[in-house]
């Protein structure tokens, strides 16, 4: 059996998102979004969401880069002098692990960042983390920990198969990926021993920004059995706030509304929903 949840991340961080993440999911094969609660559009977004009742949304927790949910002045460790979420992610995982105020202000955020997605009223399919900062040891265990409060049944676990990658065109194991790889494997086990649901694969890493149609199709064309997440960056323009430099948000809606992909989803026999439609396997 094949299940499969495409997924758009960033739902909430602008309207262009937005507007791509409604079109790929009624024109389209998207059928989940991760919700940027702190985020300028996260308004904007709740209210498509709630006229998308097929749409599986999730928390996309944004702890680097973009906006806390907290006021920077209860949280001064994560933040810069913007006020914005720390960039300098090696420094800030170490501040992370070394020191428990530091670890405070990361639980209060996290906690801020479920409450307010509970007040959206959206059933919680799925929970991820920006940039997969939630690899890092110390962050998954306050996310464990905060996320039992709320409900959380399933985490996404981003373990990339390169040898799939490959059959649909060369690709090269980036140095992000080769040091996440491990990282990665002690998560699966850790989320499997609490219960939580999560995936056998997740496609995204390595063509960040880029999944293009001749890869998704290329990816459905060869979908293995079990479960898979797709996951992809979706806007109707990269003129925003945010935006990330060489990211092809137009050509990645426009692979999750090609025909070619719709037919490929279509030949595959895959079950596509969120994380919270899997079905154990038989």
């Amino acid at each position: 059996m094949r299940q499969l949840v495409v997924t758009a991340d960033d739902f909430g961080l602008a309207t262009a998102v937005n507007d791509a993440v409604e079109k790929a999911h009624r024109d389209g094969i998207l059928s989940a979004a991760s919700l940027m609660v702190g985020a300028s559009a996260s308004a904007d977004a709740v209210l498509r969401a709630r006229r998308l009742p097929h749409l599986r949304i999730g928390l996309h927790l944004t702890l680097v880069e973009d906006r806390p949910v907290l006021p920077p002045a209860e949280i001064p460790d994560l933040v810069d002098k913007a006020g914005r979420l720390r960039n300098d992610l090696a420094a800030y995982g170490v501040a992370i692990m070394a020191m428990p105020s530091v670890r405070r202000q990361l639980r209060a955020e996290i906690r801020a960042q479920f409450e307010a997605y509970r007040a959206t009223g959206l059933a919680l399919d799925h929970v991820n983390a920006h940039r997969h900062y939630h690899l890092h040891p110390t962050v998954l265990n306050e996310i464990l920990a905060v996320g039992a409060d709320y409900g959380m049944r399933a985490l996404r676990v981003p373990v990339e198969p390169m040898s799939l990658l490959r059959s649909v065109e060369p690709v090269r194991r980036g140095p992000a990926a080769m040091i996440a790889a491990p990282w990665a494997a002690r998560m699966r086990r850790r989320i499997k021993m609490s219960g939580l649901v999560t995936m056998d694969r997740v496609f995204g890493l390595a063509w960040s920004g880029a999944m293009t149609e001749e890869r998704l199709a290329g990816l459905l064309d060869r979908l293995p059995l079990g479960r898979t997440e797709i996951y992809t960056h979706p806007a109707t323009s990269g003129d925003y706030e945010g935006a990330a430099g060489g990211y092809r948000y137009m050509d990645e809606l426009a692979a999750l509304m090609s025909q070619r992909c719709r037919e490929a989803l279509q030949r595959s026999g895959a079950v596509v929903g969120g994380y919270g439609d899997l079905k154990d396997m038989v």
